[in-house]
């Protein structure tokens, strides 16, 4: 399949779209969470949207993607209030709070899909496509959609790059100068609710957080700049997303958002190994020059008289 069959084939143009618009978001606003070390974020947030698919279908009747999309969005700002109310209001560490909501709103929106699935409702198949993403399924308006969400989070995020940045790096002096960094750190947690939700037809609940992480893993290897990272994390993740979907459409019975995450996971690969920054092979290559080139200790001369 050639670069010709993104602008020829309708299918094709949408899919590769859809999957660069989510690269872009997700691999910017994922900067933050991996440079706040909460590369859990994404997976519990990805999570938590499941329930509110099958309640949005529960409460409407209706498939429509902005009604499922509105209703994983709420679950997900809900879930992000009750992580930091648990990490507030208890002892409970960061980490554990996320891996509780991560559960049991997983286990609560699976056993809503198996409600859903037995009430011989014809209306309701194709829900569970949430669970792995199908985007082969994506249509002109579903991009659309993803890229006004994804385009008012980024937006968000330039109003508010220098807080955001002092969050991720010194929260403490943030609040010394009279930031609240709690309501930051939530909106923060909201924007990457939206940069979830308008992945989650493409890739999935399941496969979601990879598409946080990776791009700005990759990209941390490359610089120590923040501006840079974020540009070079949108780029790895729109890249991905491209090769993902050129990969997958080029071959029969090959689902589109496995291969997205496989070629995210040899950019992330290359870069932990080739990177001039940080990468391991050039550190090895440095270490042993250094070792080199180290003068080699004189022998002890003995004293005079000795």
């Amino acid at each position: 399949m050639s670069i010709l069959d993104l602008f020829r084939d309708y299918t094709l143009r949408n899919v590769a779209l859809g999957a660069m618009v989510l690269g872009i978001v997700s691999g910017i606003l994922g900067c933050f969470a991996v440079l706040r070390r909460q590369g859990l974020l994404g997976d519990a947030l990805s999570h938590a949207a499941l329930p509110g698919i099958a309640i949005a279908y529960l409460l409407t009747g209706s498939k429509a993607p902005i009604v499922l999309l509105l209703g994983a969005g709420i679950a997900g700002w809900v879930g992000t209030l009750v992580i930091n109310r648990i990490v507030r209001d208890t002892r409970i560490s960061e980490d554990s709070a996320l891996g509780i909501v991560l559960s049991v709103f997983f286990g609560v929106g699976i056993l809503l899909l198996t409600y859903i699935a037995k009430r011989n409702d014809a209306n309701q198949a194709g829900l569970d496509r949430f669970l792995f993403g199908q985007a082969a399924t994506l249509v002109a308006t579903d991009v659309l959609t993803m890229s006004i969400l994804g385009g008012l989070a980024l937006g968000c995020l330039v109003l508010l790059y220098k807080e955001f940045k002092l969050l991720a790096f010194d929260p403490a002096f943030a609040a010394s100068l009279g930031f609240p960094p709690n309501r930051l750190g939530i909106l923060l947690t909201s924007l990457i609710v939206v940069a979830i939700v308008i992945g989650l037809q493409t890739v999935g609940v399941v496969l979601m957080a990879a598409m946080l992480v990776g791009p700005a893993v990759a990209a941390r290897q490359w610089t120590h700049r923040l501006s840079v990272m974020l540009v070079l994390s949108g780029v790895f993740g729109a890249s991905a997303g491209i090769a993902g979907t050129m990969l997958s459409l080029g071959q029969e019975h090959v689902p589109t958002g496995p291969m997205i995450i496989l070629s995210l996971t040899a950019i992330v690969t290359i870069s932990l190994l080739f990177a001039p920054a940080r990468g391991l092979v050039w550190a090895k290559i440095r270490q042993n020059h250094s070792l080199n080139n180290e003068p080699r200790s004189r022998e002890i001369q003995p004293a005079k008289g000795e």
